[in-house]
């Protein structure tokens, strides 16, 4: 296994919360969660990064931290959604980390975050079929990651410890 750990995935899939369990299992290893750390950096949510500033703005804010934290060892790494589209990112990620794509169906990822209100990317025409084409976009590049693990109705605690047989 290499040093860092990193998750990557649609929203909804289950980073942040696999990321937190895992960080219990392995408590030597520091949790960062890309997302998180633009919004410290910046003060601004990233919805409102999104709406002020456009995605290709996110993206850079992204494309700084990805660069920033992969340069560290012993860290589980909770990427956004996207980063992984950018080779930049893709390369840093597969050098530096056991990549997994914590994989879930368009239907659950539906279920999971049909609620909330902070995704910029399904703002607009929020529905399956959206969430369905934003997966087709980005599976070939997802399936890149060294490892795949079903996040379908388990708990982050099972994915965690699916996640850690993987790695070994």
């Amino acid at each position: 296994m290499k040093k860092n750990i990193t998750l990557i995935g649609m929203m909804g899939c289950g980073k942040t919360t696999t990321a937190k369990e895992l960080s219990k299992l392995l408590p030597e290893y520091r949790l960062v969660d890309i997302d998180d750390e633009i919004e410290k950096s910046t003060g601004k949510k990233i919805s409102e990064i999104f709406l002020k500033y456009g995605e290709p703005h996110f993206r850079e804010l992204e494309i700084h931290k990805i660069k920033q934290f992969t340069a560290f060892d012993f860290q589980i790494i909770s990427a956004g959604g996207g980063a992984f589209e950018n080779p930049d990112n893709r390369r840093r990620f597969l050098e530096n980390s056991t990549v997994i794509f914590l994989k879930a169906s368009p239907e659950t990822i539906f279920e999971r975050i049909k609620a909330e209100t902070h995704r910029p990317l399904l703002k607009k025409h929020f529905s399956l079929e959206k969430i369905q084409h934003i997966l087709s976009l980005r599976e070939k590049n997802y399936k890149l990651a060294n490892y795949t693990v079903e996040t379908d109705n388990k708990t982050p605690y099972d994915v965690a410890q699916e996640i850690l047989r993987s790695c070994k």
